[in-house]
């Protein structure tokens, strides 16, 4: 670790971007437990917000900060991964400094959108430079990989392909592109559906070169996701989203382990029947992660 600058006293709207997993493939187990999984993971323009205070103290605090875009009346646990981000990093440079940070929850939860592995990264970012300090990239990687599976690709500044149980990351560019994503309120549980037995673990292992190989009008059609059929059938919503995507003449798939689903779209898409209760969103990819560099 290392000293990089002079302690901030505030970081003031500090976005951690949703993802859109492109396809999802299961390609093994390993002896451990864990799924040796391939995937393209899509950065998208619907963010939270993070707030970042000094503390001098040493204490790490949280607020909870009640946006329009929160959903169901969901709370935040007292010990979140920003949570825990922040104290992870705390304790891995030896820094006497604390943080507040407010949380402006947009993105839903029990989506497959990352939100909270979004808020985490973009926690480890922000408090480097709050703080001060700087760790060398691959103690900033252990960290964000012991914090969860996804947490290292929104470290990494772009779209990528994941690989491993996603600590294998390439940068990957993509066209860009319109979406609209579809989360019903009800939610699925990600061990029961890795728990699955009727859930396939073997698809064959796929290449970056034949991801770049589609065309520029089919590249988000590539592969399938291998957890929407368990998905599916403990969260019967996840159905109903697609089919009511299929009634627009849209073609979706689940991102993640859902049950947030998503379909390509034109600018020109109308929604405004969509079911009531469920959150709908046009979004777009963008180009890098709004904190590259930092």
């Amino acid at each position: 670790m290392r000293v990089s600058s002079t302690p901030l006293k505030a970081l003031y709207d500090v976005p951690a971007p949703a993802k859109l997993n492109l396809f999802l493939h299961i390609t093994g187990r390993r002896p451990d437990g864990y799924h040796e999984m391939q995937s393209v993971f899509m950065l998208i323009d619907w963010c939270d917000t993070l707030h970042f205070e000094l503390r001098t103290d040493g204490k790490i605090s949280r607020t909870d900060l009640k946006s329009a875009g929160q959903t169901h009346g969901e709370t935040l646990p007292a010990e979140d991964l920003a949570v825990r981000a922040a104290r992870a990093l705390q304790a891995a440079c030896g820094t006497p400094l604390g943080v507040h940070i407010g949380l402006e929850k947009n993105i839903p939860s029990q989506a497959g959108m990352g939100g909270g592995s979004s808020d985490a990264a973009s926690c480890l970012l922000a408090l480097q430079r709050l703080w001060g300090v700087r760790l060398p990239d691959k103690d900033l990687l252990a960290i964000a990989l012991s914090l969860g599976a996804d947490v290292p690709f929104f470290l990494s500044g772009s779209h990528a392909w994941v690989e491993g149980i996603g600590e294998k990351i390439t940068p990957l560019a993509l066209p860009s592109a319109r979406f609209l994503v579809v989360k019903p309120p009800a939610g699925a549980s990600t061990p029961d559906i890795f728990n699955a037995p009727g859930l396939k673990r073997d698809t064959k292992t796929a290449t970056i070169l034949g991801f770049a190989a589609y065309t520029e009008s089919q590249v988000f059609k590539f592969g399938h996701n291998d957890l929407q059929p368990v998905a599916q059938k403990l969260c019967p919503q996840i159905g109903q989203s697609i089919d009511w995507l299929e009634s627009l003449k849209l073609s979706g798939r689940m991102t993640g382990s859902g049950s947030a689903v998503f379909a390509q779209v034109h600018d020109d898409a109308d929604f405004s029947n969509a079911p009531g209760g469920w959150t709908v969103r046009k979004c777009k990819n963008l180009e890098s992660h709004p904190l590259a560099g930092w």
